[in-house]
C-alpha cells in the first residue's frame, strides 16, 4: 500500500514541529491509539486498535525516527503485530514548509505538511482487499488531521485573522503600564493618595 498527502495546518512550522514530536499530542491524534511511549533515541513503543471492515485488532508495535532534521522533516519506520489479525510493517516520511510569505504578506501563519507512507500488511487484514484497506488507511489519516488542527486550535487558539492586533496588543498595554508608572510617580509624595486616585496625581 502506498499514500501520500499534503496537508495546510494553521499553526507555524515550529509549532508543528514540536506538536510532530510529542508523544503525547500523537496518541491523541492516531485514532484509535492507547499507547505512545518514548523508550528509546528516537524509538517508540506503539498500541492501537485498528477496525478494517469486519476485521478488528489491537496492534502493538513500534516507531523509529530517522533522518531528521529539525523543524523541516523526519523519516520513519513502524512496524506491529495484531496477533491473528495479522502484521503492519512500513516506512513514511513527513515534510514540512512554511507558507510563502507566511513571515509577510500571509494574514495567518501557517505550514505545509506532506507525507508518504508504504506499507504492507500480512494475515486476515491482507484478505479483505487493497481497496478496502486503502480506504481505511485514507480515513485514518483524514482523522488523525482533522484530530492534530483540533489539538493545535486548543493549543494556540484559532487562525487568528489579525495576528498582527494581537502582537500589537502587549506593546500597547506596555505603554500604557509605564504612563501609569510615571503618573504614579509624580504624585510620590503621597502614596495614599496615589494609589487611591491615581488621576488627581495628574491634575
Amino acid at each position: 500500500m502506498e499514500m501520500l498527502g499534503n496537508r495546510r495546518l494553521g499553526v507555524t512550522q515550529q509549532q508543528a514541529w514540536d506538536a510532530l514530536n510529542d508523544p503525547e499530542t500523537l496518541k491523541k491524534c492516531i485514532p484509535g491509539c492507547d499507547k505512545f511511549e518514548l523508550t528509546g533515541d528516537n524509538q517508540y513503543s506503539v498500541a492501537l486498535a485498528v477496525k478494517i471492515g469486519p476485521v478488528s485488532a489491537k496492534f502493538n508495535g513500534k516507531v523509529a525516527l530517522s533522518d531528521i532534521v529539525a523543524p523541516d522533516g523526519y523519516k520513519l519506520s513502524f512496524e506491529g503485530q495484531g496477533g491473528v489479525a495479522g502484521f503492519a510493517k512500513g516506512s513514511s516520511s513527513v515534510t514540512l514548509r512554511p507558507l510563502d510569505g507566511a513571515a509577510e504578506a500571509a494574514p495567518t501563519p501557517g505550514c505545509e505538511l506532506d507525507y508518504t507512507v508504504q506499507a504492507q500488511v500480512g494475515g486476515k487484514i491482507a484478505q479483505l482487499g487493497q481497496r478496502l484497506i486503502d480506504g481505511a488507511a485514507k480515513s485514518t489519516a483524514d482523522d488523525f488531521f482533522k484530530r492534530f488542527e483540533a489539538e493545535m486550535q486548543s493549543r494556540y487558539g484559532p487562525p487568528p485573522a489579525a495576528v498582527s492586533e494581537t502582537a500589537e496588543a502587549p506593546a500597547e498595554k506596555a505603554g500604557v503600564m509605564s504612563g501609569l508608572m510615571k503618573k504614579i510617580g509624580l504624585g510620590k509624595k503621597d502614596d495614599k493618595d496615589a494609589s487611591a486616585a491615581p488621576g488627581d496625581a495628574s491634575s
